[in-house]
């Protein structure tokens, strides 16, 4: 493979595997801008995330998801983008990833995803019992994250040791 100078980490995953945390100290580290594919959303669509899916429903908010993407993707700044957890759900979104920016992929285990995201009622896709639908979700996603250049698990690991992780890697394939 030819060697390829990124000016973008996506850090793709499933809800609750640290992608807002990690994305943060990463950016800080590296002098970058962060940039949260789901706040951009909200903020270039001015709604909130869970009454997009209200009025738009799952599939409106991936179409205006992917447009978001290209457009933070097709910027020349440097960034950190953290993902939504179901952008890598449409094909589109991930050839767009690949080609423009280095792909890590945070996991974790189940319990651990359910101990860090059954209170948070901000997360449209877990609306009644939240450890049923992480798990079936999981399910679904199983082998939505594997085209990422780079997996790590996150279960026992601090923010900043994924972080050093990611640069080791990341370093040798640049």
């Amino acid at each position: 493979m030819e060697r390829q100078l990124w000016n973008k980490l996506v850090l793709i995953g499933f809800m609750g595997t640290g992608k807002s945390t990690v994305s943060k100290l990463l950016a800080e580290k590296l002098g970058w801008k962060r940039v949260d594919g789901d706040e951009e959303i909200e903020r270039l669509e001015n709604k909130r995330i869970s009454d997009i899916f209200a009025t738009d429903g799952e599939a409106g908010f991936r179409e205006i998801e992917t447009k978001v993407l290209d457009l933070i993707l097709a910027s020349g700044d440097s960034c950190v983008l953290a993902t939504g957890g179901g952008a890598v759900l449409r094909e589109e979104n991930r050839e767009l990833m690949l080609s423009k920016g280095y792909v890590v992929a945070l996991k974790a285990d189940p319990e651990q995803i359910i101990a860090r995201v059954k209170t948070d009622n901000a997360r449209p896709l877990l609306q009644g019992n939240a450890e049923e639908r992480v798990n079936l979700l999981l399910e679904q996603r199983k082998h939505a994250y594997d085209f990422a250049h780079l997996t790590i698990d996150t279960t026992n690991m601090s923010a900043e040791e994924v972080v050093a992780t990611i640069l080791e890697q990341w370093a040798k394939e640049q």
